[in-house]
């Protein structure tokens, strides 16, 4: 009889534990891959004067590799043309680094101290590039003084 008892709540045992594995390893297989954050659009930060397009760009901003996506707007205003761009990132710290990449691919970079951002050759193009909390915004194809002015407005929109 207490064989008979101690077989039984071994099987028990048994039965309960083998619920709680979880599946067969296809089902683990099948599991879903994790989905890419989705970028938030926030082309309604950028000026609307002068602006031609506002787009969202999923990956590499600007083209560049090492940008994950954001917001892009291009702008005409008289005979200038240039882009202006937001990248919002989790954490404050997170958008200073992103700011120190950006600037060690930068030719000559030169700090614009009031800023604490970078202003520099970028490819074919000047960007005025900086960090405002966890933003990283910038401002591509103008000349530094126009870029500062610019990167004023922007950031005044940023919060």
């Amino acid at each position: 009889m207490r064989f008979r008892m101690m077989m039984s709540a071994i099987l028990a045992a048994a039965f309960l534990l083998g619920g709680c594995g979880g599946g067969s390893a296809e089902k683990k297989a099948e599991a879903p891959a994790k989905k890419k954050r989705a970028i938030a659009d926030e082309t309604h930060r950028f000026p609307a004067e002068g602006r031609v397009e506002a787009q969202v760009v999923e990956d590499h901003v600007l083209g560049r590799e090492f940008l994950p996506g954001g917001s892009v707007a291009h702008y005409r205003r008289g005979k200038q043309e240039f882009d202006m761009f937001l990248i919002r990132t989790s954490v404050p710290e997170a958008a200073a680094l992103l700011l120190f990449d950006y600037k060690k691919r930068m030719d000559n970079p030169k700090l614009i101290a009031h800023f604490g951002g970078y202003y520099g050759k970028d490819g074919d193009r000047m960007v005025f590039v900086f960090a405002k909390g966890p933003w990283v915004a910038g401002v591509a194809g103008l000349p530094e003084k126009d870029a500062d002015m610019a990167a004023r407005e922007l950031a005044a929109r940023l919060n």
